[in-house]
């Protein structure tokens, strides 16, 4: 059963990540990548910002937050940072499998936004690894648009990303 449904756009069991929530965080992106041939994910070269999720992203105004399950674990995430003035970048949007389908996605999407704003963003934008596809048309819904290029990792699942941006 989902808890962590939005009510009013406003989503439940909410809270800024802690450093102790690497380990769950890692099996979180864990299974969101299982459902991609080739995605693997590696501790100790690809994601150092998991290794401490509680400060990874709390430089120039940035945040990192995790959604818990009725049983405490880490069920849903997303962060941002400011990588200059004016412009947001979303990072590490990752619900589980069985947490989906009730607007949680979008929701976090939209609580990025508004940090995003409240810190004078007038743009965000992110990359998306090629193969989420199901990822990409929630993206679009919610009025990003990708833009031309791509990126590629050199990674142990060698991702490709696509940039998406908008206008806040």
């Amino acid at each position: 059963m989902a808890v962590t449904a939005t009510l009013d756009g406003e989503v439940r069991n909410l809270r800024l990540a802690a450093d102790s929530d690497a380990q769950d965080l890692f099996g979180l992106l864990s299974l969101c990548f299982a459902e991609y041939p080739g995605c693997f994910v590696d501790p100790h070269d690809d994601l150092p910002d998991l290794r401490y999720p509680g400060s990874s992203f709390d430089r120039k105004g940035g945040a990192f937050w995790v959604v818990d399950d009725e049983r405490g674990r880490v069920c849903a995430c997303v962060a941002v940072d400011f990588p200059e003035d004016g412009v947001a970048e979303l990072h590490r949007l990752y619900v589980r499998p069985d947490q989906r389908g009730n607007g949680l996605g979008g929701a976090l999407v939209r609580l990025v936004e508004r940090h995003a704003r409240e810190r004078s963003a007038s743009r965000i934008f992110f990359w998306s690894d090629t193969r989420f596809t199901n990822a990409h048309r929630l993206y679009q819904r919610l009025g990003y648009a990708r833009v031309e290029g791509q990126r590629d990792l050199g990674d142990i699942s060698n991702s490709v990303e696509y940039r998406f941006e908008k206008s806040l």
